[in-house]
């Protein structure tokens, strides 16, 4: 992968500039397209998200896809071994759709691929599902909508495919629903859908009924085919019936005799068959069952989690094969399950909730009638592990700063349900997990390590010596951590994450270390006249402080104190003025008032003036100004945040308004952005002159998402305005470079990556530069 460093993009913007790089012709018209033309790249993290599904192509080698459950899909390529997005063209107004609920890979036709997609059966996605369809690997799409709603960010997303492609008719598709809409089928390569009106059982597991998250009916969770047998078998969540069979090509569905016995009940525990794999060559099909859909919790307090059992599918004969050991107590819980094509009576399953110390592996080589655990430890032993964890391409999984016990800090993950042994490699394997994908291609080593833990001649516990194999991050090209803001300083990037606490780039191909591990970020400010100075703000667990700061440019970072009856979740918003003299943070929490510091947090002061939760800047320029925002009221402070006043200014609005920025280089200059689904309430983009008194609204934009300042496109200039908006009815992201006059469209229809830029700035470097939140953090250059 070819390195972008800062420096080296200064350069080739300059060029472009000296080149005839020109501001907007005087006729254009507002939403008009720029005659720039953009290259747009990811920051590099590596994932930094949840994982469900790989998907192997059964009959041609290293053709490999993964669905995410916010960012897309996305197909590997072997020859650089990374991952290819297929889904940035999916548009603001269809934003689920990088919800991946399933993916099928037709193993005849291997150029067909498709993706079953929407983010929530609930109000939150405000369109249905639909099925995509590809008949050049994903590389374009085309739409089947559906009348009813899928959960690609819902619970039980990590469970089996629910989208399948039939081996012996591959124009026939099958897709299992949530919400009670039963099995649905199409005829036509996934071009149109109808219900499979005689399947008998819709479902009807339902988490919590009183969570709207988790009140829906998980319905019917996946489909496999028995090749030996020809017989089409679907789970459903439904512990007395969790399991249907078809004999005759799915004219007519039965429930497969014993399968509640096996199935349905864990310790006394309602439990539902998560994932399925089949085992052509034996005539077997693995089962895990589980009291929960997942992807979040393990085993209930009363006991074991899950089972994993196995049918054969010749006799109809159930055997229980449940690994009977885990070196922490009860089984969690599992996740994926997977068999090995090329060596049959060969399989694998992993714990989906084994939180501490680390998930284990399991590993079978007589069709699950005995098996071996990936790491274990004898009392008072450093554990000993099949494998190294080499995180090399990704430092922050070493998640530095915790206190793993008996566990290295680099885990095997956590939420593993999507488990792929390669069907034309037995020695290839991928999983993926809640922040990266790991793999190997040495895996076979496994069987001949033997046992990890024996016994000395006193009896006692001992670790036997392994000749270890690597495991290896295997998510490069995967990007879609969740960015809640973004500080551009010339030559650094910082970004607050959600999950993955956030980062500094100095080099945007380089992946690094995260800030602060535990520290989730939520808001980034630096002062404006010593950009060494940057301070953030973040949800944290029950004893970090919620602020942190750093006065060397991110490379190290000190807590403030944290403030009493803060709750963890409230991060809020932080702002330091222009001097670095002053320091306020904004708790979420609406009953803790914004507070103030002049010793970078070390002790803090309540703000006279502001409501909780009212969102804070400060002037770029003066060090005595500081800006906030709250419920269509706008106030101004003049002794460096002390105290605020009312400004008095009338006609923004009372709601909808995610940000606001203040713009480098003039004092008083203030922008703000609003957007809202009701009708009533006012939307579009705002600027001030006057330091908030007055506004006036820019006309051409209909909404406004986020807003952010870079670098002017001549000496004397403005600074550069890029806003994620819709201008003239056209959604887009958008540059201005006189001040908000005019406004060009910078991005195309195959670069619209759904919600993007709630975050947004320009490079105060480099014209034309602009990073903003999409899947991770996505960065566009003039090209040259």
């Amino acid at each position: 992968m070819r390195r972008r460093a800062f420096t080296a993009s200064l350069g080739a913007a300059a060029v472009a500039v000296a080149a005839g790089a020109l501001p907007a012709p005087a006729f254009a018209k507002p939403g008009r397209q720029s005659k720039d033309a953009y290259t747009w790249k990811n920051v590099v993290v590596n994932c930094g998200g949840f994982v469900p599904g790989i998907i192997f192509n059964e009959t041609e080698p290293n053709l490999i896809y993964a669905r995410t459950d916010v960012a897309g899909a996305f197909r590997w390529q072997e020859d650089t071994r990374t991952w290819k997005q297929l889904m940035d063209w999916v548009s603001r107004d269809k934003w689920g759709y990088q919800g991946v609920v399933s993916m099928a890979s037709d193993p005849v036709e291997t150029d067909r691929v498709y993706a079953a997609v929407g983010a929530y059966t609930t109000d939150w996605d405000p369109n249905n599902g639909a099925v995509l369809y590809s008949d050049d690997r994903g590389e374009t799409w085309g739409v089947a909508e559906l009348p009813f709603k899928q959960g690609g960010n819902m619970p039980g997303r990590g469970m089996g495919e629910r989208l399948a492609v039939n081996p012996a008719d591959n124009a026939e598709l099958y897709l299992g629903t949530p919400s009670g809409n039963g099995l649905w089928r199409s005829r036509d390569y996934g071009r149109t859908w109808a219900a499979v009106e005689n399947f008998p059982n819709p479902g009807n597991f339902v988490v919590d009924p009183t969570n709207d998250y988790l009140a829906d009916n998980q319905g019917v969770i996946w489909i496999d085919f028995d090749q030996i047998g020809g017989n089409i078998y679907v789970g459903v969540a439904d512990p007395d019936d969790p399991l249907y069979v078809s004999e005759d090509g799915g004219a007519t569905w039965q429930p497969v005799p014993g399968a509640a016995e096996a199935l349905g009940v864990v310790d006394g525990n309602r439990t539902i068959p998560k994932q399925s794999a089949v085992d052509n060559a034996n005539g077997y099909l693995y089962i895990v069952t589980g009291w929960d859909p997942g992807p979040y919790n393990g085993a209930p307090a009363s006991g074991n989690g899950g089972q994993i059992w196995r049918l054969a599918t010749q006799t109809g004969e159930w055997t229980d094969v449940t690994p009977a050991y885990n070196p922490r107590g009860p089984i969690p819980g599992f996740g994926g399950v997977t068999v090995d094509r090329q060596n049959p009576g060969t399989l694998m399953a992993a714990t989906c909730n084994n939180w501490a110390p680390d998930e284990i592996l399991y590993r079978s080589t007589d069709s699950g009638e005995t098996w071996q655990i990936s790491w274990d430890y004898a009392e008072g032993e450093e554990r000993t592990d099949r494998f190294v964890m080499d995180n090399t391409g990704s430092p922050w999984l070493d998640w530095r700063g915790e206190d793993q016990g008996p566990a290295y800090a680099v885990k095997h993950g956590w939420m593993i349900d999507g488990l792929a042994i390669d069907p034309h490699n037995s020695d290839r394997i991928m999983w993926g997990t809640g922040a990266t994908i790991w793999g190997t291609e040495s895996l076979t080593r496994w069987d001949t390590q033997g046992e990890l833990i024996g016994q000395n001649e006193a009896g006692e516990r001992i670790a036997l010596p392994v000749e270890k194999f690597t495991v290896g991050v295997r998510a490069e090209g995967i990007e879609m951590t969740w960015v809640r803001d973004l500080a551009a300083l010339g030559g650094t990037l910082v970004s607050a994450m959600g999950d993955v606490n956030g980062f500094v780039h100095t080099d945007l191909d380089r992946a690094e270390q995260m800030i602060h591990s535990g520290w989730g970020g939520t808001s980034l400010d630096y002062a404006a006249s010593d950009p060494d100075v940057i301070v953030g703000s973040g949800d944290v667990n029950d004893v970090d402080s919620h602020v942190i700061v750093s006065t060397d440019r991110g490379k190290t970072w000190q807590e403030a104190t944290r403030l009493e009856g803060a709750q963890g979740n409230s991060g809020g918003v932080v702002a330091i003025t222009a001097d670095a003299a002053a320091l306020l943070w904004s708790p979420s929490s609406t009953d803790i008032t914004p507070v103030h510091s002049t010793d970078l947090g070390q002790t803090w002061n309540p703000v006279q003036g502001l409501p909780a939760g009212a969102r804070i800047r400060s002037d770029r320029v003066n060090p005595s100004v500081l800006y906030a925002f709250s419920g269509g009221r706008f106030f101004r402070s003049t002794d460096a945040g002390a105290t605020f006043t009312d400004t008095g200014a009338t006609g923004l609005p009372a709601e909808g308004v995610d940000d606001f920025r203040v713009a480098p280089g003039h004092q008083g200059h203030v922008w703000l952005a609003g957007r809202s689904d009701k009708a009533e309430v006012a939307t579009g983009l705002w600027r001030s002159k006057d330091g908030g008194t007055t506004w006036q609204r820019i006309r051409a934009i209909d909404l406004a998402i986020g807003v952010g300042f870079g670098k002017a496109a001549e000496r004397s200039g403005y600074p550069a305005i890029y806003t994620s908006a819709t201008v003239a009815g056209q959604d887009g992201i958008f540059r201005s470079t006189d001040g908000g006059d005019r406004w060009f469209r910078i991005n195309d229809d195959a670069h619209q990556w759904a919600f993007a830029g709630s975050a947004i700035t320009g490079d105060p470097h480099i014209f034309g530069r602009v990073y903003l939140s999409a899947r991770g953090v996505i960065y566009g250059d003039i090209a040259d």
